[in-house]
Parts: structure tokens; C-alpha cells; sequence
């Protein structure tokens, strides 16, 4: 770099769409005189990830927050469009950046892309600088037992979590500066991203609506968590989510704002964030578990176009499996006590392969975190970190003691909504007539019945 000349750094953003606690950005602001702010739509993700229309919404959504708030600083948001390695080392050559700083993900596919940058980069002299705590409370491998590559059980694994010191929150940057003359090209509309139609009532996106959300449940929503977590019908969760698998909002600032003043639902509600380093964790050690069982269990999956079909469009003829799966198709969204009983439906009462469903999950869940949902699912199946891979749910007993008086059936299921609280949950049980008055569907399979497929099926593998 000549004298008096800037120096430039290029602070990659990725699953990190956010100005307030990120080291990515506010490590390339301290280390240079201008920042590059940059996003690369990935052609290969958006084949496959961002194909969806709703994440390709709300990215969007985020996308243009984020370029709002950069712009107020002094700078903006630069997006390219390509070869995610390709399009970074381009713009480090138009720029002339002498370093690069970038998050650390656990996919295969992340890694492989940040590895194959750092070697594009490095003949060149390029710095790249890996964040590995820029994504997490506590990075994949800190808590890796000696001689071991991750920890298999959730509960030693959050008590060592939750003593484990963690980064200071990275500053917020109050200015910014682009290298001049560096085109920042545009954020595109959901339509030049994905085909088809969005969820009707998702969420927004951005840092701007994930903040006001956090702050608005921590303010009135955690003090109930304990009693209300998985009460269906209250919806007493904080729906986050969506914010934390786009890095809108920082799940080191929601564990400490949660955890600043001590309580039972506090801790509870870390609990459950501490899920996803746990799941991440688990996946960058098993890159392969998004396709293959972690544990297998020699399953051979009972298959049926016609019941993963009904599955799908929420019309098994269990109410609460079907609310669950309404809420998914209306939101982009469901309740995680839905979840473990849709999955659960999916996988051991029909016996269909849990891929069916993650899959089905990615099509439309906002915040379909590889890690998360591929670990969650194979919970659901009993091929996962859970070593009781026998476990049941009767859906019934599941609706009568998490949706008792029906808030939740009623909300989705429009067909039952003025029927009496005996039958909501069993409507197999009217006399006939009532029953075809409904317009809803008979039970796609009897629970008894199914169990007895199961045990069949498995009876007979070798």
C-alpha cells in the first residue's frame, strides 16, 4: 500500500445479517481506513436453499435492513452475485483489500467454501481471518472431550456449555467508510431468487424486527416461559428463530439479555438456545448426518405417497398433527411441541423416513438450520444423539395435555373450529352423520394399527 493510500478490508457477510455484535464487521472496521460490507448470493445455494420462497422472502427482507442501517453509517451493503469465492476474490482485487474477515459455519459445504477462499486468497498475500464465535454462544469443538471430535449427549454438554466463558460482544461500528468508486450493486427482489408462492403470513425479516422482537419477549414474554413453553395454544414462544438462523439477531446478546436478571424461565429459555451450538457441534463432526443416520437403527421405512402427501397438507385426520402442519404452510413457521409431534407422527406412527420430512421442513420453515433440523429430525426418528430411539407420542394424549382447550386445533384447523371440546382432538368419535358434516378427513391410519405395521416391518429385517 503506497503512503496516504487507504487500506481496505472486506468483512464477508453470511448467516450474520446484522450491525450489533458482529466480529465479522466490526473486526474489518477496526482493522482498515474503509470496509467492504459484502454479500455474495451463492449460485449454489440458491439451487438449492434459497429456492424456497420463503427464506428467499425473508433473506430479503434482511438483505435490505442491514444495507438501510450500513448506508446510515457511511457506508451500505455491496451484493454480488455468482461464485461465492469467485465474486469475493474479485472484489478484493478491485479494491486492493489486504484482508478478508468471514464467520465460521459447520456444513460441509461452508467449510469447503471458506477453505477454497483461503487458498484463492493466500498466493496473493490475502488474509483471511475465520470467526469461528461470529455464528454461536460457544463455537463448534470448544467443548470436545479429549480424544473425542464432539459431545453426543445434550445434558453433560449444557452444563459444561453454560460455565464456559464466552467473547466479549463485539462493538457496534458508529461509522463506516467503502473503498470509492466500488459499485455496490442491489439487493434483488424475493421473485429473481425463488419461484412460487410465499407462506401468506411469515414473518419479516431483518435485524430492525428481529431487535424489537427480542427485546418485546424478553420484556413480557420469559417470565411465563416455565409454565408456557409448550402450551400450544398460548404461543408463549419467542419465535426467534427465524432471526437466529439468519444471524439478524446475536445468539450471544439474547443468552446474556435473557440470562441478566436469574430466574427458572431464564435459564430455561438458554437451555433451549444452547440446543443449537449442541446441534451444530454434532454436524461439524458428522457432516454426513444431513443424509445418513448418525446412529442406524436398520430401518426400512414404510413408503406411501398417499400418507406423506396427506402429512404434507395437514389433512391426516389428527387434528393436532394437522394444525401443526397448517401453521407450517400459512407461517413458515410451527411451534416447536408441534414439531416433535408432527415428526414423531411422521416417523413412528407412519413410519416414513425422517428425509422425507426434513426435506418437506426446508421447503417451508423460515429458519430450517441445517444443523437444527436435520439434528431434530433424527431425534424425532431414534437415529439421532437420543438413545431412546423407541419413543412415542401418542398424538392424542400429546393434544389433550398441550392444546386442552383446543386454542391451537381451532387457530388451524378451520374445519373444527365450532366443534365441542369432547371431540375436538378425537373427531373420529361423532356418530356419522356429524362426522361427514365436517368436511374433514377420517384418520389416515389407526394409531394401534400402525404400531403393529412398525413392529412388523421390523420384525422382519435381518
Amino acid at each position: 500500500m503506497s503512503p496516504g493510500e487507504l487500506s481496505v478490508a472486506v468483512a464477508v457477510l453470511t448467516r450474520d445479517l446484522r450491525l450489533h455484535d458482529n466480529p465479522v464487521l466490526s473486526s474489518a472496521a477496526a482493522a482498515a481506513d474503509t470496509v467492504v460490507p459484502l454479500f455474495v448470493l451463492d449460485d449454489a445455494i440458491l439451487r438449492s436453499d434459497f429456492s424456497r420462497p420463503n427464506r428467499a422472502t425473508f433473506l430479503v427482507d434482511c438483505l435490505r435492513d442491514l444495507d438501510a442501517s450500513l448506508t446510515d453509517r457511511g457506508a451500505g451493503l455491496v451484493v454480488r452475485r455468482g461464485d461465492w469465492v469467485a465474486e469475493i476474490v474479485r472484489v478484493v482485487a478491485e479494491t486492493g483489500a489486504d484482508v478478508v474477515h468471514v464467520a465460521g459455519d459447520v456444513t460441509r459445504y461452508a467449510r469447503s467454501r471458506v477453505d477454497r477462499l483461503t487458498a484463492a486468497l493466500g498466493s496473493a498475500g490475502v488474509e483471511v481471518v475465520v470467526h469461528d464465535a461470529a455464528l454461536f454462544v460457544v463455537p463448534p469443538g470448544d467443548l470436545a472431550p479429549a480424544g473425542k471430535d464432539h459431545m453426543a449427549v445434550f445434558t453433560p454438554y449444557f452444563r459444561r456449555w453454560e460455565r464456559e466463558p464466552t467473547r466479549d460482544p463485539a462493538p457496534t461500528p458508529r461509522a463506516l467508510r467503502l473503498p470509492a468508486g466500488l459499485a455496490r450493486g442491489r439487493v434483488p427482489a424475493p421473485a429473481e431468487l425463488a419461484t412460487g408462492e410465499t407462506s401468506p403470513e411469515i414473518a419479516a425479516g431483518g435485524e430492525t424486527e428481529g431487535r424489537r422482537r427480542m427485546t418485546a419477549w424478553l420484556r413480557s414474554g420469559l417470565p411465563g416461559y416455565v409454565e408456557d413453553h409448550d402450551a400450544l395454544g398460548k404461543d408463549n414462544t419467542s419465535r426467534l428463530s427465524p432471526y437466529l438462523h439468519f444471524g439478524a439477531v446475536s445468539p450471544l446478546e439474547v443468552v446474556r439479555r435473557a440470562a441478566a436478571n436469574p430466574s427458572p424461565a431464564a435459564q430455561a429459555f438458554v437451555r433451549q438456545v444452547a440446543w443449537r451450538d449442541f446441534h451444530a457441534q454434532v454436524l461439524a463432526a458428522r457432516p454426513d448426518a444431513t443424509t445418513a443416520d448418525y446412529r442406524p437403527r436398520g430401518d426400512r421405512w414404510h413408503r406411501s405417497d398417499e400418507e406423506l402427501t396427506a402429512w404434507k397438507e395437514g389433512r391426516t385426520g389428527y387434528p393436532i398433527v394437522d394444525a401443526g402442519m397448517r401453521q407450517l404452510l400459512r407461517e413458515g413457521w410451527m411451534h416447536n411441541r408441534a414439531r416433535l409431534i408432527v415428526a414423531h407422527f411422521l416417523c413412528k406412527t407412519l413410519y416414513i423416513d425422517w428425509r422425507e420430512g426434513a426435506r418437506h421442513f426446508v421447503d417451508l420453515l423460515l429458519d430450517a438450520d441445517v444443523a437444527n433440523n436435520t439434528m431434530n429430525w433424527q431425534w424425532a426418528a431414534g437415529t439421532g444423539t437420543d438413545s431412546r430411539f423407541n419413543r412415542t407420542y401418542n398424538v392424542v394424549l400429546q393434544a389433550r395435555r398441550h392444546d386442552p382447550r383446543g386454542d391451537y386445533v381451532r387457530r388451524y384447523v378451520e374445519e373444527l373450529t365450532g366443534l365441542d371440546d369432547a371431540y375436538l382432538h378425537e373427531p373420529w368419535l361423532l356418530p356419522e352423520d356429524e362426522r361427514d358434516k365436517l368436511g374433514y378427513p377420517a384418520p389416515i391410519v389407526d394409531q394401534a394399527e400402525a404400531r403393529d405395521r412398525i413392529r412388523r416391518v421390523r420384525a422382519a429385517q435381518p
